[in-house]
C-alpha cells in the first residue's frame, strides 16, 4: 500500500471509537512502517481529541430577542409594498420628474397634430377653377348657387374683374 491509499484510512484510524473491524490492516501496516503517514495520523489523533474536548461557547441571554427583533426589521423593509421604492428620495424625484415631462409630453401633442394638420390642409388645398375647389365652394356657398340669378351675376363680376 502506498501513502495516498494509505491517506484514505486515516480519518478512520484517527477517531478514537472507531472499531477494529473497520480499520485496515495495510492501512496499520504502512502506518507502522511509514514515518511521515505515522506522523500525519498523530497529529489527526491530537487534533479529534482537542475537538472532543473543546465546548461551544454559551449564548447571550438576550440572543434569540435580538435575532427575533432583527428578523422583524427586515421582514417590515421587505413588507414596504410595490409603492415602497418611492421612499428613497433620489427615486421619487427622478419618478416626479419622469411624470411632469410625460404629462407635459401628452399635452402639447394634440395640438402639434392639429398644427400640423392645418399645414397640410393648406398645402394640399385645391387649386382654384377645378372640380374639387367647386364643389367646396358649392358646399360652403349652397344658398348663394341655389338662386341663379345670383350666378348670372357673379360671373359678370369675374369678368369685369379679369381685363
Amino acid at each position: 500500500m502506498n501513502c495516498n491509499e494509505a491517506r484514505e484510512h486515516l480519518l478512520d484510524l484517527a477517531q478514537a471509537g472507531a472499531a477494529a473491524g473497520n480499520r485496515s490492516a495495510e492501512a496499520e501496516q504502512h502506518f507502522a512502517t511509514c514515518r511521515a503517514c505515522a506522523a500525519e495520523l498523530e497529529s489527526m489523533r491530537a487534533t479529534m481529541s482537542l475537538l472532543d474536548e473543546w465546548q461551544a461557547p454559551e449564548i447571550s441571554p438576550y440572543f434569540d430577542q435580538r435575532l427575533r427583533a432583527r428578523v422583524r426589521e427586515v421582514a417590515a423593509e421587505r413588507s414596504m409594498g410595490w409603492l415602497g421604492w418611492l421612499r428613497k428620495p433620489a427615486i421619487a424625484a427622478a419618478f416626479a420628474v419622469l411624470m411632469v415631462l410625460g404629462v407635459g409630453l401628452y399635452q402639447s401633442a394634440p395640438l402639434h397634430n392639429a398644427a400640423q394638420q392645418k399645414e397640410t390642409a393648406a398645402t394640399t388645398a385645391p387649386q382654384r377653377g377645378t372640380a374639387v375647389s367647386d364643389l367646396k365652394d358649392l358646399d360652403q356657398n349652397l344658398d348663394i348657387y341655389a338662386n341663379f340669378d345670383t350666378l348670372d351675376d357673379l360671373a359678370d363680376n369675374q369678368q369685369q374683374q379679369t381685363p
